[in-house]
Parts: structure tokens; C-alpha cells; sequence
């Protein structure tokens, strides 16, 4: 479950995001409340269902799957934090892979042994990419991770952002992140 999952599905009005500016605030509030009017309640209901944590194995490693951190859904967790806070965090968690998102910028990082992977976004580029990406890791004697990009009709998506009414911030910042790949 990811921060948006959790504030439509609860009809909570709010994503628990870290906004800075009144317009930010502005534009994530009538975000979330246009997604919340088009999800039907059992799509909702659905979202309520989603895991907040997912842990598994495999023959080697523990595996935690997490949307901010496995202590809020909501956190921050950069990839320039410092090793200290970091280390405070992956105290309270057995794992040797911690996979989140939330912050939308993929990176791999390992601290006292365990690896830090964000897994990249779709649709909201906070990196300069506007491509969809993902990430292919690798488990074998190392752990290995793969970014992979997926190109969409970014154009397109922009257009029916203002269309449907949404802020043309959000149109935006796709187009000019388009414009810094090409």
C-alpha cells in the first residue's frame, strides 16, 4: 500500500505528503480528492486491502518490500541520507533487501550489508526522467540491480491531465522532464 493507495482508499482527503509550498499543498489536495471522486468503493475497498509490508525469501536473502519506509508509508527515505539515520532504521528490521519507493527516484545503496533499493515511479518524475521505471534485481552469488526505463505517451498523459482538470503544474513538470531526455 503506498501513501495515495491508503488516502483514497480511506477517503482521507490527504496523502500524507511532505508538501513545502501553499501551491503544492494546493495542487496535491485537489490531486487527491479528483482520484478519490473516480475511484468506485470497490476499487477502494481493494486499496484498503493492500499489505502495508511485504516480506519473503529467498534461498539466500529476506526480502521486505515497503512504499516510504518499513517504519511509515509515508517517509522519506533518499538515497543522500545520512548512514547514521539509515543505520538507526534498518536496526528495527531483519532483512538484507529493503525495497521502497515514495521519494520517486530510483537508487541502490548498501548499508552494514543491507541493500537500499528504491524501485523508481510511474507518471510523477522527481528525477529529470519522465519515463516509467523499474527495477530488475538480481539475486545470484551478489545482488545486482537493473533500472529499467519504459517510454509512454508523456504528451499525451500531459494533454489529459488539463483536460480532466487537474493542475497544469502536473502537466508540466512531465513535459519539461520529457524535454531533458530527448
Amino acid at each position: 500500500m503506498g501513501n495515495y493507495d491508503e488516502g483514497v482508499g480511506y477517503e482521507k482527503g490527504d496523502c500524507g505528503c511532505a508538501y513545502t509550498t501553499e501551491k503544492e499543498k494546493k495542487n496535491g489536495k485537489k490531486s487527491i480528492e479528483w482520484t478519490t471522486d473516480q475511484v468506485i468503493p470497490e476499487n477502494k475497498d481493494y486499496l484498503k486491502s493492500l499489505s502495508r509490508q511485504i516480506e519473503f525469501r529467498t534461498d539466500s536473502y529476506k526480502i521486505l518490500l515497503v512504499h516510504g519506509s518499513p517504519r511509515k508509508i509515508n517517509e522519506y527515505i533518499y538515497e543522500d541520507r545520512p548512514e547514521k539515520s539509515l543505520t538507526r532504521m534498518l536496526e528495527s528490521i531483519d532483512t538484507d533487501i529493503l525495497v521502497m519507493g515514495h521519494t520517486h527516484k530510483p537508487y541502490h545503496r548498501v548499508i552494514n550489508g543491507i541493500h537500499l533499493i528504491n524501485d523508481g515511479s510511474v507518471g510523477k518524475p522527481k528525477d529529470g526522467d519522465p519515463r516509467a521505471c523499474y527495477a530488475i534485481i538480481n539475486i545470484d552469488d551478489d545482488i545486482e540491480v537493473d533500472f529499467r526505463r519504459v517510454e509512454y505517451p508523456i504528451d499525451k498523459v500531459a494533454k489529459e491531465i488539463i483536460e480532466f482538470g487537474l493542475p497544469p503544474a502536473f502537466a508540466k513538470d512531465l513535459r519539461n522532464a520529457n524535454n531533458q531526455i530527448k
